[in-house]
Parts: structure tokens; sequence; C-alpha cells
């Protein structure tokens, strides 16, 4: 179970204490893309992620790393200049041979935020790196996101974690 247990859990990207993560000595920031930062039906970003992501910018290196098609995911990364990635096949450890490896990026250094258990968090668990999970923000899921989601559900409820339930890493 441990696997897939967030170090922190957050309502969103906008609720995570940055400075906490710096403090971490955390300078590379992964973000998923669907139901983390955008709905599912969005093309491009909305103006409240940009101003984060430019503000985060200052601190961070961002990588928008999902499971979704690289041509989403390159319009997200150019609105919000940073490196993006699609097709990542989360869980699979291919962002790290694919971008981290190649990049020269220390996974004491990396922190993944998303909201599925099953891919986010059991990704940068597998890597060892910090994870924050986040609430998706639609209730509007991809048709494969649906089946997790019901898994989901029965790891929560046997780590005793609920949703809306935060913590954070002491």
């Amino acid at each position: 179970m441990k696997i897939f247990k967030p170090k922190m859990y957050k309502k969103s990207v906008f609720d995570i204490n940055y400075d906490y993560l710096k403090k971490k000595n955390i300078n590379v920031l992964i973000f998923d893309l669907d139901n983390t930062i955008s709905l599912i039906n969005e093309s491009i970003p909305n103006k409240k992620i940009e101003n984060l992501f430019k503000k985060l910018a200052k601190d961070f290196k961002i990588i928008i790393a999902s499971n979704s098609s690289s041509r989403r995911v390159s319009k997200f990364s150019e609105n919000l200049r940073c490196y993006g990635y699609g097709h990542m096949l989360k869980p699979s450890k291919r962002l790290y041979h694919k971008v981290l490896k190649k990049k020269n990026i220390n996974l004491d250094e990396v922190c993944i935020i998303g909201d599925q258990l099953l891919t986010d968090i059991l990704l940068g668990n597998r890597l060892k790196i910090m994870t924050i999970l986040v609430d998706p923000i639609g209730v509007k899921d991809l048709k494969v996101t649906y089946l997790n989601r019901k898994i989901e559900k029965i790891l929560f409820k046997k780590m005793g974690i609920k949703r809306g339930m935060y913590s954070e890493e002491e």
C-alpha cells in the first residue's frame, strides 16, 4: 500500500506550499496535465495557471508530463513556457529515462504533482521522489481514467485517506 501513498495531499496546485518545497531542496516540479492543471476539455491553460507557472518559474524548473497526446501537451507547455512531454505511459518509468536522466536531473530534487494514485503517485513513489496528490479539478475524466478512479477508492479506504482530508509532510 505504501507505494500508492502520497507524501502530501492538497486540495489543488494552488494550495501547495512551494516555499516548503524550496526549503526541501526541490528544484524541479513535474505536473500532470488532465484534471491537475487543466480540465480535460480545455485546449489552452487558463490565466490562473499561467500566473502560477510564471511565478513558479522563478524558483523551479517546470515540466508537464502527461499520458495525453504530445500535441495536447505541447499546446500547454508552449503557453506556459515550460517543458512538456506527452504519451508518458505513467506509471512506467519512461519519464525518468526520457526526461530526467537525459537532463541530468537528480531525483532528490524532483516533486511530481498529480490527481491520480495509480499514475502520478505510483510513478513518483517508484522513482523515490516527492509526491503530492491533489483533488481532480473536474468531474469529467477520460474513459481510461474511470477504472483507475474505482481502484483508487479502494486504495484510499485501505490507506485511511479520504478525499477532502488534506495532509502535509511534517
